[in-house]
């Protein structure tokens, strides 16, 4: 399979740059046009990322799906964009990344004010679960990854439940290093998400999907396509919020989009 072999290539080298494929460079130019307005410093460090990913996960695609490296390297870095600031393993829980060609199902349980469980079918762009998996679309993984100004980006959507998942509870707080980060992000959160939900209640427009007002997880979730798309806007509308996720981040996409 693909990734055998990159990771092969790459397990064998001691500098990735050394075996870095001009062909991925050209791929990732091609199909992730925000891996072209990265510093170049910032690009080492996504390789070395993308090497420890793709040496830690397996891909495997579904319902017929035939995998490129096109389509590995597309996840790989925009996942990896989002630990840039990381040693080691990017997503140490993460173990399998299923993609299906487009849309697929499936069942949804939800349990009502009667505690009555119903079970109903759901077509759906990406899963993301806390045993290690993640479940992508390719269509729409190739879509968000080349419209870079609209804030859809399912990868991008999806890694960050991942990072969620990270300190046992999907709350919309991920993984923090201090009681201080954790007592800064909780109060910048509430208030923001808060105020979000009165512009949603409210009918306005709003720079961060609606969706995000499902939970605090997806806001978490949507607020990081926002970030990482509309960086600049984010920054002007919501400027704490903004800190706090280059903080967790450890980038500023302002200056990338700049």
């Amino acid at each position: 399979m693909i990734w055998d072999l990159i990771t092969k290539i790459f397990s064998e080298a001691d500098q990735v740059e050394e075996v870095f494929k001009d062909e991925w460079r050209d791929l990732l130019v091609a199909n992730v046009p925000l891996y072209s307005r990265l510093p170049d410093e910032v690009k080492l460090c996504l390789h070395e990322r993308i090497a420890h990913f793709i040496g830690s996960t397996r891909f495997e695609g579904c319902n017929g799906l035939e995998l490129t490296e096109g389509m590995v390297l597309t996840v790989a870095a925009q996942a990896c964009m989002l630990v840039l600031h990381r040693d080691g393993e990017p997503y140490p829980e993460l173990r399998n990344v299923y993609l299906y060609p487009t849309t697929f199902s499936s069942v949804q349980k939800s349990r009502d004010a009667l505690g009555i469980v119903t079970e109903g079918e759901v077509h759906r762009l990406g899963e993301s679960w806390e045993t290690g998996t993640v479940i992508l679309a390719w269509d729409s993984v190739e879509q968000g990854a080349r419209n870079i100004h609209d804030a859809r980006n399912v990868t991008f959507h999806e890694f960050a439940h991942q990072l969620d998942h990270e300190d046992g509870d999907t709350d919309g707080a991920p993984g923090l290093p201090s009681r201080e980060a954790y007592r800064s992000w909780g109060r910048v959160f509430r208030e923001n998400y808060s105020d979000f939900l009165k512009e949603v209640e409210a009918g306005r427009r709003t720079l961060i999907d609606e969706y995000g007002a499902t939970n605090p997880a997806e806001f978490f979730a949507v607020a990081t396509e926002t970030f990482f798309e509309k960086p600049r806007q984010l920054k002007k509308k919501r400027p704490e919020l903004y800190e706090e996720m280059k903080g967790f981040y450890g980038v500023d996409p302002a200056d990338w989009l700049a």
